[in-house]
């Protein structure tokens, strides 16, 4: 359902700076609010990568360009995380259930300064800054009540506590989160799109970091979106 919804927002991207075109000086490059819509998908780093093989979901973004080199974002991202086997193989066992499923989230939203070097028809950039990450975590079914087992990282991931060495399985939901403060820093590539269309297509690289619970979020995103 999520790339609906991204398919849409794009269409809606495209429209409305044709719309503003059509309203003010045609051609203009260096427009003074900045909107984009990005695609992206994650490589989690470690100790994300313990738990998650992969994330994508959609981002956008919307700030204001005080000249053509320097700009200040708001930006939000939102990625489904997808869990490995590996993570999901202590709850399976404690089950014996190897049917039981785990899936993720983690929301970002970032306040990014964006230095810009941009021609007439290729540009480059660099972007960062702080944000504050929200991460979500759930599992199918819980583990009984005063079940006794051994302490274990993954068990931590899902949102379980460790006391004394043993995994407190006292929750009749299983659904964890956690929230902190983190940072990105990356650079991206543009193209403009058209001979006079002032909005561009571009692929960003961008670091993740934020100390989420008691396992950090670490993704390295790559994303291809289109920015006016």
């Amino acid at each position: 359902m999520w790339y609906v919804t991204t398919i849409l927002l794009l269409i809606h991207l495209v429209a409305f700076p044709l719309g503003v075109r059509a309203q003010g000086e045609p051609g203009n490059d260096n427009p003074s609010a900045t909107t984009s819509l990005g695609l992206p998908l994650s490589v989690p780093l470690s100790p994300t990568s313990q738990h998650v093989s992969f994330a994508a979901g959609f981002s956008v973004s919307a700030g204001y360009n005080f000249d053509r080199r320097n700009a200040l974002i708001g930006e939000f991202m939102w990625n489904g995380l997808y869990s490995t086997n590996e993570t999901l193989a202590p709850i399976r066992a404690a089950l014996g259930n190897a049917s039981v499923s785990g899936h993720g989230n983690v929301y970002a939203f970032n306040g990014s300064y964006r230095l810009e070097l941009r021609g007439k028809t290729f540009g480059i950039y660099f972007i960062g800054g702080p944000g504050w990450y929200y991460r979500t975590v759930w599992l199918s079914k819980p583990v009984p009540t005063g079940t006794t087992i051994s302490c274990d990282p993954a068990w931590l991931w899902w949102g379980y506590d460790c006391a004394a060495g043993l995994t407190v399985t006292d929750q009749t939901r299983v659904h964890g989160s956690a929230g902190a403060l983190g940072v990105s820093g990356g650079g991206g590539l543009t193209i403009r799109v058209g001979s006079e269309a002032p909005y561009r297509m571009f692929v960003e690289s961008r670091y993740h970091f934020a100390p989420t619970g008691s396992i950090s979020t670490k993704l390295l995103v790559f994303t291809v979106g289109i920015r006016y």
